[in-house]
């Protein structure tokens, strides 16, 4: 069969700009250019030509990543209709597709949309977002595809198909770069061969750039990438029935701290309170972390990814092909960040996350060119993790800002903070806490027992024993009409677990918070008014009573339990003996599956229709102890369910110049889980109902022998259809994408040029499916009165030229990445928003740099 694909040079919008520096392609020849690039996909488990596939898919050779400049995933989504990824940071990337974002980064959670590197899920956020670099293709696949790509694949997968080592075969490639913002880097590439069947790989990326949200306390700036990855490649295929391939990963992140910046307040000196920048998320910012934070930690990421991949396959017959898969892969990662986006060290915030994994599976495909083609097989998964989340409170700051009083002002809250030393004094703190109801006596102790630096720890852990199995089978009724069906049954047994735990004592403001409730459960007691209301009224208030004068005894925090009142926490309450585990226990299993009928319509040309059932597992969500020193409280989420009904038309003239697909597509959500703020932690719950429907269609014209054009329209309907989010839009989902882009090759003595303009453009996002209205903030510390957290619709214009000698072994670039120089924001809300004082993350500004390729 003759496989080929005209690869679709299409471009869609995303929430950030293309990546700022990208190796340039292999020089194209100058000679006319008489059709689109071929590529073999295999997203259905065995070699296809795109058109034959029953579902939506882009693909893209490792060349026309190189063209297009695409070196990380946030990159390649702007090219993919219905797929979008937020990197906040390497360490907290959002893989959204058609509306279903997958970026939560607690040890409990289940992925939605899976990536994939060599057929071996990397899918936990934290170690998910890699470095796309000497890649053969990456495979983006539309719907449930829990089937072929396995139990996470709940909305969709991300294949990256890695070049493997090829004996025999002498090869080499390097390039650099340069531009703004002091951007360098470098990649090679180099194969050899050890004899005749065996072969040596190596590849690597290396890259730096600063900041580009400026600093103003001095220091790196903030958003900078600093990033290294390295690949080793060993392939033994002794002959054409036999190959094994070993391919180890390595890749380390250190970068400054994110633009996690307050935009109610202007950055200022924390010691004179001096305004020193304005209040725009792409202005400067003026972030810190206290010098004692978790053993002095720093702002910004160390996050270190590895892994080792086995990849075998054996033909047992003409038509029988056994396939084995085996993997070990770890992640660390340590992140600091500011919380609360100001200089005060009101909240100071870290998560530090580790997961290890091992898996193993075996697949065989039956396929002897009738009509019938099928595989079979299991697998077994094995996975370990946890998410540490210290914090740290200044305590007197927090009351100045839960008290609306940051500003030193009480009759409105202003927009300028006050000198640190300031939030010490009894001026600023007595009449705050006089606000609380305190006896007078009381208010001076407790003013002197704030702390400066309270910290508290929560930890979630997560252990999980997956098997599976299943099958697929594709049935050619005739030579134009074909059916398909899968099946997958996972079975799943989970324990998660969970610890909080005071470092260095009580929290005098979490003990007033308590006395605040205690003081409302008491008048709601009194305005019953049975004799038996007014009894408990008045043990309440005795104990009330108690907590006070406890909290205004000198080094009240250093107390005791057995000193007559509580170890408060102010956002964990701790679990036994102060930091104890505690665990539960989960078993879960379920059937996913899928129905596809596909009729050629001509050689070039197919239509087809697929239902498809999605199955997020079933989470034991962890909230911490009600009381201090209790047990936290586990909750059995139940398994988020879709169903989803697609039908489409994919058609590639046969001269190879056009290419034009096109799907529409409906899901319908049980169990949809949606993350809610619990403090300043974030944990799964049932929202319920919800929906998606909506339409992509791409296109590729070589228009002439010089000119090709490419774009893309991607219109996303996703919203909550019952529960308190009844009505709201999916969060990091805009309802329409697009985008239009072209190359032009002009031709001249010696080689060609190529000129490639991009455009790209969405519509207005929210960040969390609240959609940041006030009244489903009301629980926060500080209620959220204001709708600002999301981005109205935006556009990035990206332009790059290239040189490339009619020899095809050098290439020289400029490029230049959001050239109107927009202002936007990739992020809102976050952490701090809890406090009444959401962050807000500005998007990458105009970026410019040249580059060169040289082969061998």
């Amino acid at each position: 069969m003759n496989i080929r694909f005209r690869s679709t040079l299409l471009l869609t919008s995303a929430a950030g700009a293309l990546t700022l520096s990208a190796a340039p392609a292999l020089a194209q020849q100058a000679d006319p250019v008489t059709q689109l690039d071929e590529i073999v996909v295999t997203a259905q488990l065995r070699a296809q030509d795109p058109v034959e596939v029953p579902f939506a898919l882009t693909a893209y050779s490792g060349e026309r990543l190189q063209q297009l400049g695409l070196q990380d995933f946030e990159a390649l989504s702007a090219f993919v209709p219905g797929f979008l990824v937020q990197n906040q940071s390497p360490n907290n990337p959002g893989f959204v597709m058609r509306g279903i974002t997958s970026d939560d980064g607690a040890a409990t959670t289940e992925p939605r949309v899976s990536v994939f590197q060599d057929g071996v899920s990397i899918s936990k956020a934290r170690g998910s977002f890699v470095e796309l670099f000497d890649l053969e293709r990456v495979e983006v696949a539309k719907g449930p595809q829990s089937t072929l790509y396995g139990r996470g694949a709940l909305i969709g997968a991300v294949n990256l198909v890695q070049n493997r080592a090829r004996p025999g075969v002498t090869d080499s490639a390097a390039s650099i770069w340069a531009g703004n913002y002091g951007s360098v880097g470098a990649e090679l590439m180099i194969n050899a061969p050890l004899g005749d069947s065996v072969g040596l790989r190596f590849a690597t990326r290396l890259k730096r750039m600063d900041g580009t949200v400026e600093n103003l306390l001095g220091g790196p700036d903030y958003n900078s990438v600093n990033t290294e990855a390295y690949r080793l490649g060993l392939a033994f295929e002794p002959n054409d029935a036999f190959r094994f391939d070993v391919i180890a990963n390595y890749q380390v992140d250190d970068t400054s701290g994110t633009s996690f910046k307050s935009i109610a307040y202007n950055p200022a000196d924390p010691v004179t309170g001096a305004v020193l920048g304005g209040r725009d998320p792409w202005d400067g910012a003026t972030l810190t972390s206290t010098a004692d934070f978790d053993g002095g930690k720093v702002l910004g990421l160390d996050r270190e990814v590895w892994g080792v991949t086995g990849l075998g396959r054996l033909e047992l017959s003409p038509s029988l092909t056994l396939n084995s898969t085996s993997a070990y892969r770890r992640f660390d990662s340590y992140e600091t960040f500011d919380a609360d986006g100001v200089s005060l060290p009101i909240l100071s915030a870290a998560e530090e996350a580790f997961g290890e994994q091992w898996s193993q599976d075996l697949r065989l495909n039956f396929d002897n060119g009738g009509r019938v083609s099928a595989f079979v097989g299991g697998g077994w998964f094995r996975e370990e993790g946890y998410q540490r989340t210290p914090t740290q409170f200044d305590e007197r700051m927090a009351l100045a800002q839960l008290a609306g009083r940051l500003d030193g002002n009480p009759a409105a809250v202003g927009t300028n903070t006050l000198p640190a030393s300031v939030y010490g004094s009894s001026a600023l703190l007595n009449p705050i806490l006089a606000g609380f109801g305190l006896p007078g006596p009381a208010i001076p102790g407790i003013a002197a027992n704030l702390k400066p630096a309270h910290i508290e720890t929560a930890t979630n852990s997560s252990e999980l024993t997956s098997w599976d199995v299943f099958g697929d089978l594709t049935f050619r009724l005739t030579d134009r009409f074909e059916v398909s069906g899968g099946l997958r049954y996972t079975r799943d047994d989970k324990t998660t677990g969970f610890a909080s735990e005071l470092n260095n004592g009580r929290s005098i403001l979490g003990g007033l918070l308590a006395v605040q409730q205690l003081q409302a459960q008491i008048a709601a007691l009194v305005a019953i008014g049975t004799p038996e209301a007014l009894t408990q009224a008045a043990a309440l208030g005795a104990f009330a009573n108690g907590v006070v004068g406890g909290l205004a005894t000198p080094g009240a925090a250093g107390l005791p339990p057995s000193a007559g009142f509580p170890p408060f926490g102010l956002t964990s309450q701790p679990t036994p003996n102060n930091g104890d585990f505690v665990y539960g226990d989960l078993e879960d299993d379920g059937m996913t599956w899928r129905f596809t009928a596909r009729y050629a319509v001509s050689d070039n040309a197919s239509l087809y229709a697929n239902y498809a059932r999605g199955r997020r597992p079933k989470v034991l969500s962890a909230r911490s102890p009600a009381a201090p020193l209790a047990n936290p409280t586990f909750t059995e989420v139940d398994a988020e369910t879709v169903d989803s009904f697609e039908l489409g038309a994919k058609y590639a003239s046969a001269d190879g110049r056009l290419q034009l697909d096109g799907a529409v597509y409906r899901y319908d959500y049980e169990n949809f889980q949606t993350t809610i703020q619990d403090g300043t932690r974030f944990i799964v719950t049932n929202a319920g109902e919800a929906s998606a429907w909506g339409f992509e269609g791409q296109v590729a014209f070589l228009a002439t022998d010089t000119v090709e054009l490419f774009g893309t329209y991607g219109y996303n309907h996703s919203r909550f259809e019952s529960g308190i989010y009844d009505g709201n839009r999916f969060r990091l989902s805009p309802d329409h994408m697009a985008s239009i882009g072209a190359i032009w090759t002009l031709p001249v003595r010696g080689g060609a040029f190529e000129v490639q303009p991009t455009y790209t453009w969405q519509s207005k996002v929210f960040f969390s499916d609240d959609n940041d209205i006030p009244a489903l903030q009301v629980s926060n510390f500080v209620p959220d009165t204001t709708q600002d957290e999301f981005q109205d619709a935006y556009g990035l214009l990206n332009l790059r030229i290239r040189f490339q000698p009619d020899s095809r072994n050098w290439s020289l670039e400029a490029y230049g990445e959001n050239l109107l120089d927009e202002e936007y924001v990739k992020d809102a809300g976050n952490t701090g928003d809890a406090l009444g004082m959401p962050t807000f993350i500005a998007g990458r500004p105009m970026t410019w740099g040249l580059s060169a390729r040289l082969r061998y």
